[in-house]
């Protein structure tokens, strides 16, 4: 008996593995990694999406469930005309290489800092960063302060938030032993339940037409990519826990656009408890949720030019 469920638990594996492999190669293919430029950083890979060829730089750093495509086609146009534009994949998203330790979010920050040391050395960048970029991008400005003239923060986690919020899966996926046998499922389910979940991270706001496909949402569910992603926000309270009493150590100008719908973050426990350490430039968005970079690029793009012109710090 035992003998036969496990003979039947390895052809469900092998089953899933398959159909893993093969939606890999569906949703590269169509998601090439030949539209980015690969960077090594620290002895690792950073996939690198570009837009604009001269103005001053400006870094962009994506959310979790996704990728650097988050701001090719949302504020990249926006501003390519007269800045230099980097879209970098974060550890274990799109194509950049994870690495042990990643999860931390000084590990990311550097990985970050690499690509402005490499891209524009010697220069000062606007860093734009959403939802768990956000975190990213304050990490980046407190370690590496020389490399920083500005902050645009969409949506940003900032704050442990005290719980709650965490998927079922991400604990599963992030699991030591039975994450990798169960993000090889994930190909198989993932891919259909997402459009309820895109609708509510959105929400009140209208999912722009073509979102999964423009931002290439499918990469994420790659068995590697979903286990980073989960292993990424199982660690963020904690990081964030560590890091935000550094936060009074920022001299940058900080510009936040917060969605007050937001229902994917409380605000309040996070650019609320910000503004209280450091001076925040803060715009409320009524009837937004967790994604006003969309139906308010431009004005994300206006503030990003701002700081990118602005030569005074505070």
């Amino acid at each position: 008996m035992i003998s036969l469920a496990l003979i039947a638990l390895s052809a469900v594996g092998v089953g899933a593995c398959v159909s893993s492999a093969a939606y890999t190669s569906k949703i590269e293919a169509a998601n090439p990694e030949a539209e980015g430029r690969m960077l090594t950083v620290n002895g690792h890979g950073v996939n690198v999406l570009t837009a604009g060829n001269s103005g001053p730089p400006i870094l962009m750093i994506h959310g979790a469930s996704a990728n650097a495509r988050e701001f090719t086609w949302t504020l990249a146009p926006r501003l390519s005309a007269d800045h230099r534009i980097f879209m970098a994949d974060r550890p274990g998203h799109g194509y950049s290489e994870r690495f042990d330790g990643a999860e931390h979010l000084g590990e990311q920050a550097a990985q970050m800092a690499g690509v402005l040391d490499q891209l524009a050395p010697g220069e000062k960048a606007v860093i734009v960063g959403h939802s768990f970029g956000g975190g990213v991008a304050l990490r980046l400005a407190l370690d590496r302060p020389d490399l920083v003239k500005g902050l645009v923060l969409i949506a940003p986690v900032t704050h442990d938030w005290g719980g709650g919020g965490q998927a079922w899966y991400n604990g599963i996926s992030a699991a030591p032993l039975v994450g990798p046998v169960f993000t090889q499922l994930v190909p198989t389910v993932g891919p259909a339940q997402v459009k309820a979940g895109i609708e509510g991270v959105f929400n009140p706001a209208p999912v722009p037409e073509g979102y999964f496909e423009k931002s290439a949402i499918g990469l994420l569910f790659r068995p590697p990519n979903f286990r980073a992603n989960a292993q990424d926000v199982q660690a963020l309270r904690e990081e964030l826990g560590a890091q935000s009493p550094r936060y009074p150590e920022l001299k940058v100008p900080i510009v936040v656009f917060s969605g007050s719908q937001d229902t994917v973050i409380k605000p309040n426990l996070h650019v609320g408890k910000l503004k209280k350490q450091v001076p925040v430039d803060l715009v409320i968005l009524p009837d937004e949720g967790h994604m006003p970079h969309h139906a308010h690029g431009a004005d994300v793009a206006d503030a990003i030019r701002r700081l990118a012109i602005n030569d005074k710090s505070r």
